[in-house]
């Protein structure tokens, strides 16, 4: 029988549970079944396993969006894909911790020749994020001057190549002289140890006191204000994430209203609701990847029935960047 992961109740890593699963005969008639090779793990999983974000059902589910495999059956309906398609996607609904599986076929992509499946597995999801942050909520051009936190993570070493890749100069914020020196090779223009230097000092001394047009946020609590602090007069807060947990109830007139500051807290699903949108964002993702603009950074491969230990690994906030799991 077939292996999956589930959430066996909302905490720790520990209640990550592998056991054994079956599927119906035939893949519905507009799904498309996939033999998984490679899951990838993102912070939106640990989300999900705790309960920061609610799951509605109250029996045990399988946790994940992201996943690249081999096609090995569809449905009646099934158009643009055949069975041996090599595939991967990065969306709802919920469920890529398995080792078989059926998915809607509308949100599906091709894996493009070239790019192998360990690779389409920990960058799809995280590509098309940098992607929609850095092409359509705030296109980044030449000379900007951004910052961008936790740079050495598994999205930020991809926003820092992709920033390169158009002349933007990035600011990243890393834990370590380790963290700094990996998001420097993959691209990072300056960066700042916050725990040894002043985040909002440094960010002053950069930009000679003019502050940042856009912070990119993924970290939430512990970042939160001095995000603020480093932008300048109608700067863009964006929020994309909470890895440290979820930023306290705020006084929007006091926050926002001394520089007219503007803020968002986007999603990917938000900005690939059409099949259009999606197939642009992954196009030009592989695009950038083929044309070695961007490369991924595969941190730990782990097995499938160990993704406890990846959640821990990721959680602890040392890895650089991609983590997977193998079936």
């Amino acid at each position: 029988m077939p292996k999956k992961i589930i959430i066996s109740k909302l905490g720790g890593p520990e209640n990550l549970k592998y056991i054994d699963y079956s599927l119906k005969k035939k893949p519905d008639e507009e799904n498309v079944r996939i033999r998984q090779s490679y899951i990838g793990v993102n912070y939106i999983d640990i989300y999900h396993r705790t309960g920061i974000y609610p799951l509605l059902s109250d029996q045990p589910i399988c946790p994940g969006l992201e996943a690249a495999g081999e096609v090995v059956d569809i449905g009646e309906k099934v158009k643009n894909i055949r069975i041996g398609d090599k595939v991967c996607y990065a969306s709802t609904p919920i469920g890529a911790y398995c080792e078989i599986r059926d998915f809607p076929e509308s949100k599906l992509i091709k894996i493009q020749s070239g790019i192998s499946e360990d690779v389409a597995a920990s960058i799809f999801l995280k590509g098309l994020t940098v992607e929609y942050l850095f092409e359509r909520l705030y296109k980044i051009k030449k000379d900007d001057i951004i910052l961008f936190h936790a740079a050495a993570g598994g999205v930020g070493l991809l926003a820092c190549q992709w920033a390169k890749s158009i002349g933007c100069k990035i600011i990243g914020t890393v834990s370590s002289q380790e963290k700094a020196e990996m998001a420097i090779k993959y691209g990072c223009t300056y960066t700042i140890n916050y725990k040894e230097e002043n985040v909002i000092k440094k960010v002053n001394e950069i930009t000679n006191g003019k502050g940042v047009s856009v912070v990119y946020d993924g970290v939430g609590k512990d970042t939160f204000n001095s995000s603020i602090e480093c932008l300048s007069f109608r700067g863009l807060m964006v929020s994309f994430g909470q890895s440290s947990g979820m930023v306290p109830d705020v006084n929007l007139h006091q926050i926002f209203s001394s520089k007219s500051l503007y803020y968002t807290r986007p999603t990917l699903m938000h900005y690939n609701i059409t099949r259009n949108q999606l197939e642009n964002s992954s196009d030009l993702l592989f695009k950038k990847l083929i044309n070695k603009e961007i490369f991924n950074h595969i941190y730990q491969i782990i097995d499938l029935k160990n993704a406890s230990d990846a959640h821990y690994i990721l959680e602890s906030r040392v890895s650089t960047g991609s983590i997977i799991l193998k079936t």
